[in-house]
């Protein structure tokens, strides 16, 4: 007999059926994986004997001297901008939507923000890569910013109007801009690339600062999401929108602005990607909507609404950063790991589902 407590109003709850916060879970995962990784690195006989996330040759000092830093900073990094754009895919997906657009969308505000963040003289001579004339050179960093988060915030104005006052379903309104933003990213400079930022302009994406953009945000909307009214709308609408509307909530608004914050995140990500390449290319951003989805998915958020967290997407960042350099150190082909990868993606799923019907 399944053991039951009773609780206000005669309600009972089955405490068998209670459960670790998917934060835990996701945590016990990502320590499960480096000593898979670290295992491996001992077993496998071309490896050896090489430690995956411990310094075994005494080359760092201080207080992470006993790990490898330089592979630390290197998986922290790598995860850092899509993670950003993995934060306003999160609230999306709480909503019960999806958004695919994010990818193109950071190579089309890439090419926008640093045609307005160009320098006009390299090396003395005039910018070979100049989009426009002296007036859009050398301008204050705060220009291509928000020219940038604009762009971003219209195409979410875009993508949420379609799906809340429209009623297209999200995944065909944000696959319709995938393609849109794509066009943009390639028809704004012809398909050339867009180089040759001022030093400003740089700064925004050099050495760690992606990843104290990544964190900063995480921070900020973990906030927003727990403890405003904003983050409360966010979760009554994916968890029952009919019953959300009936309480009061504006449903279309609200859907609209989680639309254009995520938009403003993805458009975020392709600033500070092209000032940390100094460069911006229409193929930027490849299958970074996807890896996104991922990080949230990863991070124990459910696919049908109502439930996730920012740190739970900061964690599944990590645990795919994490398998992403694990599959490069045991010198696993391209190839097998976009397969490996795609294989995790469904078995986070399919835990998802397993969760909710435990849950039930």
């Amino acid at each position: 007999m399944a053991d039951t407590s009773h609780g206000t109003g005669g309600l009972t709850f089955d405490k068998s059926k209670r459960s670790w916060p998917n934060e835990l879970n996701v945590a016990l995962a990502l320590i499960i994986i480096i000593v898979i990784f670290e295992v491996l690195g001992q077993v496998l006989p071309y490896m050896n004997g090489q430690s995956f996330l411990f310094d075994t040759k005494d080359r760092f000092d201080g207080p992470l001297g006993l790990f490898n830093v330089a592979r630390l900073q290197i998986i922290i990094l790598q995860v850092a901008i899509i993670g950003i754009i993995a934060l306003g895919v999160t609230q999306v997906i709480i909503t019960a939507g999806i958004d695919l657009s994010s990818g193109p969308l950071v190579a089309a505000t890439a090419m926008i923000a640093m045609s307005f963040g160009q320098t006009e003289l390299v090396n003395g001579n005039p910018n070979p890569k100049a989009l426009f004339g002296p007036w859009a050179m050398d301008l204050p960093v705060l220009v291509p910013i928000v020219i940038g988060l604009t762009f971003g915030a219209f195409i979410g104005a875009v993508n949420g109007t379609f799906i809340a006052y429209f009623r297209i379903p999200p995944f065909i309104a944000t696959l319709g801009m995938f393609l849109i933003c794509r066009g943009i990213a390639l028809w704004w400079s012809g398909g050339n690339p867009v180089s040759f930022p001022t030093e400003s302009y740089k700064a925004l994406g050099a050495g760690m600062m992606p990843v104290v953009w990544f964190l900063s945000l995480a921070v900020v909307f973990h906030i927003v999401l727990r403890h405003t009214v904003y983050g409360k709308h966010t979760y009554a609408i994916g968890s029952n929108e009919e019953a959300a509307r009936m309480s009061g909530i504006n449903v279309r608004r609200h859907k609209v602005m989680v639309y254009m914050i995520a938009s403003m995140l993805a458009a975020f990500a392709g600033i500070i990607l092209s000032s940390k390449a100094s460069t911006a290319q229409a193929g930027m951003g490849e299958f970074y909507e996807l890896f996104a989805i991922a990080m949230a998915v990863i991070g124990g958020i459910s696919l049908t609404g109502g439930r996730g967290s920012i740190i739970g997407t900061v964690l599944g960042a990590m645990v795919l950063g994490f398998i992403r350099s694990g599959f490069t150190y045991i010198k696993l082909d391209g190839s097998y790991q976009l397969m490996a990868m795609g294989g995790i993606i469904i078995a986070a799923v399919i835990l998802d589902q397993y969760r909710q019907r435990n849950r039930a």
